[in-house]
């Protein structure tokens, strides 16, 4: 099965092609990271596109899209699963979204990535990958959860342990896809882990305008 990978839930977005079998798991064709800071709009097609031509493919060999759902912030996230659900629909693929803190390393861990705010989003790991809480969002003085860390390393300080370096990658987002690429009849309704509001909220009352 040849799948398309997207995250846009992070500062660097992801677009991946791979091959997917329930015997072998992924085999990944091409990958593009793009640190796209707030940019995700103007970055993910061109980078879709650089991925497909890595791998000398097309869309039309496409047979399943996967998307990280975060958390991570409104806009960009957003970007991500609406091109993913835009692709899928034309295409008439199965689309499978994922947590994108499960796309992140590997093992017992505890996967943390800037909130904005001075927050962390942040999800804990058993050895077999398991998900064991999370994802949530919290100040990383307040977070309680055991490392080791990955994700972010700027917020090792806060934490007072290491992080180690890590990111979304195509192989994460397959792995946690696994269960629904197997049986795409599973897949449920694209819902994005915003956990908090937008920063931008409409103003509880509007001002009269006077007219002079």
């Amino acid at each position: 099965m040849l799948v398309l990978a997207l995250d846009t839930a992070t500062p660097t977005l992801v677009a991946g092609l791979a091959r997917w079998s329930a015997a072998d798991g992924a085999q990944v064709l091409a990958q593009r990271c793009v640190a796209s800071g707030t940019k995700h709009a103007e970055l993910l097609t061109p980078a879709i596109r650089d991925a497909l031509a890595d791998a000398g493919l097309s869309m039309a060999g496409l047979e399943a899209v996967v998307v990280g759902l975060g958390p991570g912030p409104f806009t960009g996230l957003r970007v991500g699963v609406v091109t993913a659900a835009a692709l899928a629909d034309a295409l008439g693929l199965p689309v499978i979204g994922v947590c994108s803190l499960d796309a992140v390393g590997s093992g017992a861990r505890t996967v943390v990535t800037d909130a904005r705010r001075k927050e962390v989003y942040w999800a804990t790991y058993t050895a077999d990958g398991t998900r064991a809480a999370g994802p949530a969002v919290a100040r990383p003085a307040d977070l309680a959860a055991a490392g080791p860390f990955v994700g972010d390393p700027a917020f090792a300080d806060r934490l007072g342990a290491p992080v180690e370096a890590a990111d979304v990658t195509t192989a994460g987002l397959l792995r946690a896809a696994a269960p629904q690429l197997a049986d795409p009849s599973t897949a449920v309704a694209l819902v994005p882990l915003y956990l908090r509001r937008p920063d931008a909220t409409p103003p509880a009352a509007l001002k009269a305008v006077s007219q002079t």
